[in-house]
């Protein structure tokens, strides 16, 4: 489970990257966080996961605070960011090793999620080249092995979907609807509307860092698509 409390956030210590942000993302949800570019979708991901300090609010990751309990919150979770920078002079099986050396994983588990991941997207052959070789979602796939192969029960990605084939897009849709039976949770932000109105039990829409909108997808869409709903709160 994830808790906003207030939060905010500034850069200048003038505007608010984020004012004053509040909401939850409860266990077995699948939870779209949507805005326009610079709305505050990357700086409140960056804000759960610890990346980013914040000055007002609290964060908490299953009951621990992300300010006083970084380590055991970190424990709980995985990130998949945007923009995957991995250590490219590292083979992609050593960088995914390395990640879950960081989570304790045992030999005997890892290896048969590694090898789970690494056929599903298609990575079995590539798993000793190294991460420079490899195209943007080559290395978006590494690093959703490394994130999904440590069982995290937090799963949080900033637009996850990005440089995927068809193929993997379809997976990590079918991984995450898993991950929520099982009672995980699973926060991302995505631009691609159409796919969260049709993947998330709920949604969060961020605009000039607050939130103008929140609810069940069916509530906040009504009788309208996400991408309509959308495009009226930002002429708004």
């Amino acid at each position: 489970m994830i808790e906003i409390k207030n939060v905010s956030k500034t850069y200048d210590g003038v505007k608010k990257a984020l004012n004053d942000v509040s909401f939850s993302v409860k266990d077995g949800e699948i939870f779209a966080f949507i805005g326009h570019n610079g709305a505050g979708k990357t700086t409140m991901i960056k804000s759960i996961i610890g990346i980013l300090d914040f000055q007002e609010g609290d964060i908490l990751i299953n009951n621990k605070s992300i300010k006083k309990d970084p380590i055991a919150c970190k424990l709980d979770m995985a990130y998949v960011p945007d923009n995957p920078d991995l250590y490219e002079n590292m083979k992609a099986i050593d960088f995914i090793n390395f990640v879950l050396d960081m989570y304790d994983v045992p030999s005997n588990i890892r290896k048969e999620k590694i090898e789970k991941y690494a056929k599903l997207f298609e990575l079995e052959d590539k798993l000793t080249d190294d991460i420079a070789s490899f195209s943007h979602g080559m290395k978006q796939k590494v690093a959703l092995i490394a994130a999904l192969a440590h069982d995290p029960k937090v799963l949080i990605m900033d637009e996850p979907f990005v440089g995927l084939d068809p193929k993997a897009v379809y997976d990590i849709k079918e991984i995450m609807k898993q991950m929520a039976k099982d009672g995980k949770t699973i926060f991302f932000s995505t631009h691609i509307l159409d796919v969260a109105e049709k993947l998330c039990s709920r949604v969060a829409i961020i605009k000039n860092g607050q939130i103008v909108k929140i609810g069940k997808m069916n509530d906040i869409k009504g009788d309208e698509s996400l991408e309509q709903v959308f495009l009226e709160l930002g002429d708004k």
